[in-house]
């Protein structure tokens, strides 16, 4: 191998990245966020640098450009095709040329091309995107700077960005982050998934902060922000001035206004939640959901997060209701043909099935499943509500969200993506397009009480007959940019984008008046503002206002754009590279261009292309078959082992994720199932340059990897056949993967199977066959375990949330006596003489609630409002007399009305 200096890749191959700086301005609820890439050639050749790298989905990128030395080059906005032309023929012509363009497949994914960078040369490349922060349950605002890019999953026959990543250990550049905030009212803290230095306030008023992220940023999570302010998200009003170059009566000549809404609905309304409705819930079960929830020692899976938050879920939806379990990969899968009637038969037969939901149906092919879903009659009188749990790595984002928005008027759609890298363009155009609400699972966050909250929202009365007045000034007329609104969710912002024409008299000022109907209940919210511009807000109401406008052109069909006539294919394009190139905003169909044509000297030699490998983390990616639907790569925990594969013809589904596992010093190689001798065909995609048989191993495939020495021989009597390298060390935390005991593998299997096991101590029974091919078949394999494995035990609120029945009560066995950390005797001898044993049961259960489990509330608040309800039915005579013996039998002091009873 040649000697590189510099930075390298997985591959050995020089990184001219060196370093990524990150500074972001938080005003309010608007991040402004400057990203600055430094590029250094240590090569002797010149070279093409492409870094394909996650982005908030929502993002208004507004500014490209690029220093070479003492020259700046300001990027221009063109029509995509134009501007890849245009960047082609600079390199073929020895300049320098610079592109980023918008994925076509997701608007959260961007490539940037750093063309003919000399030998010896720097450039530094300066982009800047501005967005608008998510408000969450606790009132912070969440910013996220994607720093994890997740291969996405492509359904066959479908185009996908090629991705190089490394494991997060690998990546070859470094990143610095500060941020700045402010805001009219003090800010209380920020808080990060990150190491951060101290918060600094810069003013006794403590409205103005910053932050900065810890050196040494592992690359293994998005970077996270959350902000909280005193007196936080009232409703304001901010109207920027027009661009003074630009013509009056354009989107960026004239003022426009940016409101934001909080809606305060009453408290009697809020506490009544529906007793109707259809539940769908839609889950993930691609191999990618086998990951751990986060990076600490025996973290819960995401698909045993999920399976857990469906327990929370079935015991929390009211009688009457209706509800049915999807579940998606490759293919897809439902417990009930059509949506049942919810009760204790159909409740107990669904929790049944959804424990046995593992992570392995193959690829994210949601499309299919969603199809199915809404080809579904709605029930009369019970509105549809569909819950999607993904960790959001589809490559089919725009198709997936369109189909949503096709079927809007028939449902609410509220979504959750879980783990780091979650397409944010997927999450939150689901829940934007299908009138519901997004939630983010990631870092140490528990998924629970994200999705009780959602399952909340979703009770509530759904908020109809939305309506906006405006009252301005005479001569002053308004065009609103924003789509109409739809959706209102008790403290959840709503924001309306304006264009404002006309000339106001000073210190004018306006009003609108959002009106609407909650329960049958009519309401509304004014809020005045005044007229006159705000100062030093540059242009960031426009770009954002220029963003919403672009977005919703993308998202209509050509037919909807046209105004009379037929139909003209290109009409959208047209509308959406007109307003992108006005407004310097990106967009799906254009793309930023730079080209040096200041020094006049051409470049010589051949041009080098380098792809700069994203982050991976938790995992190493590989392998694609020839044919079938296309993954970039199934996850497999790091830094234990990389696999490749691949067979001649089906899905191109890589290895299952596979613990590590004690091997004895005889068999260095544990087996895992059985691969045919074929290369990896596309290696690009999984960031691994040589995928080989190797010759000192007899039928072993090896996958190449610069990784701890993960590349290891097998002694001539290991009685093993191997699909990928791991290293002899022992698994800690076999219950993590979620595996279960015996694997076995017939011998007509073709192409590569991942079989996986948790296994502790040997692997036994195992018989190798070799082929004319030269590839290790078995005529049977069983993977057993000499100690059955032990369970980690049961979270004691799950464990008594199981026990809960259809109705909301609980009985009295033995089982809950043990959740509430009792004896039968005990329990039994306690109970007041004149009540029944499923009141006293509940009672109890209640008690343990509110007095152990007050910490994990809004997880069981909903569960415990339907035996609350249960309790007021004619069952409980006697509740005063029940609630002190069961203050004394558990040691608690919880009040009779703190119960809600």
């Amino acid at each position: 191998m040649e000697n590189c200096c510099g930075l390298l890749t997985s591959k050995q191959e020089p990184v001219p990245l060196k370093s990524v700086e990150v500074e972001l301005e938080v005003r309010d609820h608007v991040a402004t966020v400057v990203s600055t890439l430094n590029y250094e050639n240590k090569e002797d050749k010149p070279l093409e640098a492409v870094f394909v790298f996650p982005m908030p989905g929502d993002a208004a990128v507004c500014h490209f450009s690029a220093t070479i030395g003492q020259t700046q080059i300001v990027a221009e906005v063109k029509e995509k095709q134009k501007a890849r032309e245009e960047y082609d023929d600079a390199l073929s012509s020895g300049q320098q040329a610079f592109l980023l363009e918008e994925s076509d497949q997701s608007p959260d994914i961007f490539s940037l091309s750093v063309g003919s960078l000399p030998p010896g040369e720097s450039a530094s490349i300066r982009l800047e995107y501005v967005t608008e922060l998510a408000v969450q349950a606790d009132e912070g605002l969440r910013f996220v700077l994607p720093a994890v890019l997740n291969p996405r999953y492509h359904p066959q026959g479908s185009e996908g960005v090629q991705v190089t990543s490394v494991p997060a250990s690998l990546v070859p550049y470094s990143l610095s982050f500060s941020a700045r905030v402010s805001s009219p009212r003090p800010v209380s803290k920020v808080e990060s998934n990150c190491p951060m230095d101290p918060l600094k306030y810069l003013n006794t008023e403590q409205s103005q902060a910053t932050v900065k992220l810890a050196a040494g940023h592992k690359f293994d999570k998005d970077v996270e922000l959350l902000i909280y302010y005193k007196d936080a998200h009232q409703p304001t009003a901010v109207v920027e001035a027009g661009q003074t170059s630009a013509k009056p009566g354009t989107l960026m000549g004239d003022p426009l206004v940016m409101l934001s809404l909080y809606p305060e609905f009453p408290q009697a309304v809020m506490s009544s939640l529906a007793s109707c409705g259809e539940f769908v819930f839609l889950l993930d079960r691609s191999g990618s959901m086998g990951v751990p929830m986060n990076n600490n020692e025996g973290s819960q899976t995401r698909i045993g997060s999920a399976r857990d938050t469906l327990l929370l879920l079935l015991k929390s939806i009211p009688m009457g209701c209706y509800f049915n379990i999807y579940s998606f990969g490759s293919s897809y899968e439902h417990i009930f043909p059509k949506s049942v009637e919810y009760s204790e038969k159909t409740m107990e037969e669904a929790l049944k099935k959804v424990e046995g939901m593992e992570d392995d149906l193959g690829g994210t092919e949601i499309l299919e499943a969603l199809k199915h879903i809404y080809s579904q009659a709605c029930i009369p009188n019970q509105p549809r509500q569909l819950f999607v749990f993904t960790d959001g790595e589809v490559g089919n984002t725009k198709e997936v969200i369109n189909l949503v928005k096709k079927n809007s008027a028939s449902h609410r759609c509220f979504s959750f993506g879980i783990g780091e890298g979650a397409s944010s363009a997927l999450i939150n155009g689901l829940a934007k397009e299908g009138g519901g609400h997004a939630q983010f699972i990631t870092g140490i966050d528990r998924m629970q009480p994200k999705v009780m909250q959602s399952l909340r929202f979703a009770l509530q009365p759904a908020v109809v007959d939305i309506s906006v007045k405006w009252d301005l000034p005479k001569g002053v007329s308004v065009s609103v940019l924003s789509p109409p609104i739809t959706t209102l969710f008790q403290g959840q912002r709503s924001l309306i984008y304006a264009q404002l024409t006309g000339q106001s008299p000073k210190a004018a000022e306006g009003s609108v008046t959002v009106k609407y109907s909650l329960a049958g209940h009519p309401s509304q919210n004014k809020l005045h503002f005044n007229l006159k511009p705000a100062e030093d807000s540059g242009l960031t109401v426009h770009r954002l206002a220029a963003r919403t406008l672009i977005r919703s052109l993308e998202m209509v069909e050509d037919e909807e754009v046209v105004e009379g006539g037929e139909p003209d294919e290109g009409v959208k394009k047209k509308k959406v590279v007109e307003l992108s190139v006005q407004s310097g905003v990106s967009s799906a169909f254009t793309a930023f261009i730079a080209v040096n044509k200041g020094s006049g000297e051409t470049i010589q030699g051949p041009l080098v292309r380098r792809n700069v490998p994203t982050p991976m983390p938790m995992m190493a990616m590989c392998g694609g078959g020839a044919s079938g639907g296309r993954m970039m790569g199934r996850p497999i925990p790091m830094p234990m082992m990389a696999m490749c594969g691949g067979g001649a013809s089906g899905g191109g589904m890589m290895g299952r994720p596979i613990p590590m596992m004690e091997a004895s010093p005889s068999a260095q190689m544990v087996n895992v199932g059985v691969m045919e001798a074929q290369s990896c065909k596309s290696m690009e995609s999984c960031g691994r340059r040589n995928c080989s048989m190797s010759k000192k191993s007899k039928g072993m495939v090896s996958c190449s990897m610069p990784m701890r020495r993960t590349v290891m021989e097998a002694s001539p009597s290991a009685q093993m056949v191997n699909v990928g390298v791991i290293e002899a060390q022992s698994c800690k935390s076999m219950e993590s993967c979620g595996r279960r005991k015996n694997c076995s593998m017939s011998k007509k299997s073709k192409g590569m199977k991942t079989l996986l096991t948790a296994m502790r101590r040997t692997v036994s029974s195992c018989v190798r066959r070799p082929t004319s091919k030269g590839v290790v078949q078995r005529e049977s394999l069983n993977c057993s375990l000499d100690i059955e494995p032990q369970q980690p035990p049961r979270d004691p609120l799950l464990q008594l949330v199981s026990l809960q029945k259809a109705s909301g009560c609980w009985e009295l066995d033995p089982a809950l006596a043990a959740a509430v950390g009792k004896t039968s005797e005990e329990v039994e001898n306690t109970k007041p003489a004149s009540e029944n044993k499923e009141v006293w049961a509940t009672i109890l259960a209640l008690i343990w609630l509110h007095g152990f489990k007050m910490d994990a509330q809004k997880e069981w608040e909903l569960l415990a409002m339907k035996a609350v309800s249960w309790l007021r039915a004619p069952n409980a005579p006697c509740v005063a007399e029940c609630v002190e013996a069961g203050n004394t039998l558990l040691g608690c002091k919880v009040q009779k009305d703190a119960l809600g009873i």
